[in-house]
């Protein structure tokens, strides 16, 4: 497997660069965004040059916002004025595209997040072009090749790339340190601290204490299990779940973590309600106090900041599923940007893919999202707007003791991860046994690699 971090200071360039974006996005006039082509030497490189015809981006539109985007777009429309460029954005994009994508007429470009988004997906039905040779000439405007530049390397599908990564991201387990220290209730640090946490709340607050997405359950998935995977049976385990190896759904190891939701579910800690809500309002819950942990990205400051308590301070763990002793698990996450395989102008999608990834348009995106992009040495460290929480967050995950990285080979391919999303609220519902529950996950790996 590929080394993806390439070295120990890639998780504090992560939490310097996580800016609070409502502390920025009010003036999000920046420094003057970068108009020199991709070889730093001012002229547009010669894939730019002459750009005419209509170039097609779809961008999701969720945690992020979408000025990030509005800026980028309206830079290179200002360097080429001969393209039209026709934005398809929104929460609801993916839906709203799907039926373009299905008949092969996709737009050219395509930032891949959000429900209903699915790279692994997209590459096995042949939808995303193949950038392993083109990305190899691309390099940022101080001539640093990009792939020697990234945090977290490309997806690699077969040896093959078919996206690059545009966000860097990673799950979590979010509480309200300021409620937490008011109270008296414990931080947990393993599965043991977190049950016997959850068990204080419980009693003490007469709530269900942790709370997600049933309508989403990817976020119970990724932002819970990939790092019990990890810290159960490390990056093997966790690509063998991920890809749907035989036998992996049944393993002991991972038999054991489901035994743990399990746990959770039948000492009334997770919400009885998760099923029907969506991710807005499982975050809203956590903010108003119905419960008291929720596993989200690095979005959730950003998404919900107009709704915000004032009293109520962020506070992140590595979500706490690891054994007693044990360090917690980290998990990457990343949002790809790509460009279809039938895209009606590929040379604008190559242009504005080579466009976007710049230090300053890194920069800019910090600013406005409050998140961070996928590149190293991208210097905001004199920024005076870094919340305490990833302050707090980066000693932690930089400490091995609390925290060990583990990464997964790429993205859970939707044809999997959706039955064994229904099969993990069944099991979160209480309606099956963790038995019964590895065992429908192991069929649907089955079938997964017969249609493979």
């Amino acid at each position: 497997m590929k080394r993806l971090f390439k070295n120990p200071f890639v998780l504090f360039l992560m939490a310097v660069l996580l800016i609070v974006a409502a502390a920025c996005s009010d003036d999000s006039t920046t420094e003057e965004s970068p108009d020199e082509g991709s070889d730093g030497s001012g002229e547009e490189s010669s894939e730019g040059d002459g750009l005419s015809g209509t170039l097609e981006i779809q961008y999701f539109v969720g945690g992020y916002g979408d000025s990030w985007w509005k800026e980028v777009i309206g830079d290179f429309q200002e360097q080429h004025p001969d393209l039209e460029i026709v934005e398809h954005a929104g929460p609801n994009i993916n839906e709203e595209m799907r039926s373009r994508w299905v008949s092969g007429d996709p737009p050219d470009v395509v930032y891949i997040d959000g429900a209903g988004s699915s790279e692994t997906q997209m590459v096995e039905d042949g939808q995303l072009m193949n950038l392993s040779d083109w990305v190899q000439d691309i390099e940022l405007e101080d001539g640093t090749p990009l792939l020697d530049s990234f945090i977290v390397e490309p997806a690699t599908y077969d040896g093959e790339i078919h996206s690059l990564p545009l966000v860097f991201d990673t799950w979590g387990t979010w509480y309200d340190i300021s409620w937490f220290e008011e109270e008296g209730f414990e931080v947990p640090t393993d599965f043991e601290s977190f049950m016997s946490s959850m068990g204080d709340i419980q009693e003490s607050a007469d709530i269900a204490p942790f709370v997600t997405t049933g309508q989403h359950p990817y976020y119970f998935l990724r932002g819970m299990l990939y790092p019990a995977f990890g810290a159960a049976g490390g990056n093997e385990l966790l690509e063998d779940v991920i890809t749907g190896a035989e036998g992996a759904w049944t393993s002991e190891p991972v038999l054991e973590v489901m035994k743990k939701v399990e746990k959770m579910q039948q000492e009334g800690y997770i919400d009885e309600g998760f099923a029907a809500i969506n991710h807005t309002q499982s975050q809203m819950n956590f903010l108003l106090h119905d419960n008291a942990y929720i596993p989200v990205g690095f979005w959730l400051p950003n998404e919900m900041e107009g709704d915000k308590p004032e009293d109520l301070e962020y506070g992140f763990i590595p979500s706490p599923m690891n054994d007693a002793g044990e360090p917690m698990a980290v998990v990457p996450d990343l949002r790809p940007l790509a460009i279809a395989e039938q895209a009606e102008n590929p040379e604008a999608a190559k242009a504005f893919v080579e466009f976007v990834f710049t230090k300053e348009y890194a920069k800019s995106f910090s600013e406005h999202t409050g998140a961070i992009m996928n590149l190293e040495g991208v210097d905001l460290a004199s920024n005076e707007n870094v919340p305490q929480y990833l302050i707090d967050a980066n000693e932690m995950i930089n400490d091995p003791e609390q925290a060990q990285i583990y990464h997964k080979p790429h993205p859970m391919s939707a044809d999997l991860e959706t039955p064994i999303s229904d099969s993990l609220v069944s099991l979160m519902l209480g309606n099956i046994t963790a038995e019964e529950f590895v065992e429908e996950a192991e069929e649907a790996a089955a079938e997964y690699r017969n249609n493979q």
